[in-house]
């Protein structure tokens, strides 16, 4: 996303080419093999560079856009229908420079197009081969559900993946979407993992986010419960400083050992950032930094999860 820097993104960054072909050169060299991008990132130059950035490398990624926001000022340059879906996907993979999407994500729920409508829109895609496999993103859990029980139904593609808002200080993810996941063979990938820099250290309690942040930018991605928030800042710290590393590493590689958790999507404005996101993967986390975590930013159980869990514990009390 931080590819560009124009049409309301900036402050996601400003990376042009020649430092996204560094970028991409880190990546490949730590194993990464997975690049997401989207159709609205920058007006749509976010997928020119990322294409031109791989070059020949293209064969060696698994290459992932998104589809479903506004493209344009008409009522079918935006949404999930069969025009839009198509009308777009061409256009992505002119400016990717590829034959073909290898993951191709609705970028969020449209409620006017009929789920029917897009999965067979993206069924098409698929037999043409311009697309592989398809995901969701942003999406509720019966809606998933819904899109998993239409495709089964007409055999059209399923959603392999979905693209999810999740963190140490955003996990109402926990109540349905990753049971779903867990449940329906669904890869999960996660968006802002750092919640929109709340997690990168650089914010403490009292203290408004620095000039030029995204965070002072955009906001915070949703709701973040700041007493909590900052138990959860506390605890990444201590465990930053057993292990001589840092609050946002800790972080991304506490979210890399959740279940379902397929892969998490990092971005960096600048190349020293990528290498300590990147670093994250082999950070040593041990089962007790995992209980601190997991315990400081466990989610109230929500309705029906309490009941359930007060019928659980009472069966195991009887028996």
């Amino acid at each position: 996303m931080g590819f560009g820097g124009r049409a309301g993104f900036e402050a996601a960054g400003s990376v042009g080419l020649e430092e996204a072909r560094r970028q991409v050169d880190l990546c490949l060299e730590a194993g990464v093999n997975l690049f997401d991008t989207a159709d609205i990132y920058s007006g749509g130059e976010s997928e020119t560079i990322l294409g031109q950035a791989l070059g020949e490398r293209r064969e060696q990624v698994v290459l992932a856009t998104k589809v479903g926001g506004a493209t344009g000022p008409g009522p079918d340059d935006t949404g999930l229908s069969r025009r839009h879906l198509i009308a777009a996907c061409e256009a992505s993979l002119q400016r990717l420079g590829t034959d073909r999407i290898d993951l191709y994500l609705v970028h969020r729920w449209d409620g006017l197009t009929p789920l029917e409508e897009t999965l067979e829109a993206l069924g098409e895609l698929v037999r043409q081969g311009k697309v592989r496999h398809v995901g969701c993103s942003n999406f509720a859990g019966w809606q998933l559900m819904k899109a998993l029980s239409i495709s089964d139904r007409e055999g059209l593609p399923r959603f392999c993946s979905q693209q999810i808002y999740y963190s140490l200080v955003a996990r109402e993810a926990e109540y349905e979407l990753v049971p779903l996941s867990l449940d329906q063979g669904v890869g999960i990938v996660v968006w802002s993992p750092l919640a929109g820099g709340f997690l990168s250290g650089k914010y403490r309690r009292g203290e408004s986010a620095p000039e030029g942040s995204r965070r002072a930018a955009w906001g915070d991605p949703g709701e973040i419960d700041e007493d909590r928030g900052y138990a959860v800042l506390d605890a990444l710290e201590a465990v930053a400083r057993r292990l001589d590393a840092s609050v946002p590493q800790v972080a991304l590689r506490w979210l890399l050992e959740r279940p379902g958790v397929a892969s998490v999507v990092v971005g960096a404005r600048t190349e020293s950032q990528l290498e300590a996101n990147l670093a994250a993967a082999a950070l040593p986390l041990t089962d007790e930094d995992m209980r601190l975590l997991d315990s400081v930013s466990e989610p109230p159980a929500i309705y029906p999860h309490w009941h359930q869990r007060q019928e659980e514990e009472r069966l195991a009390s009887d028996s």
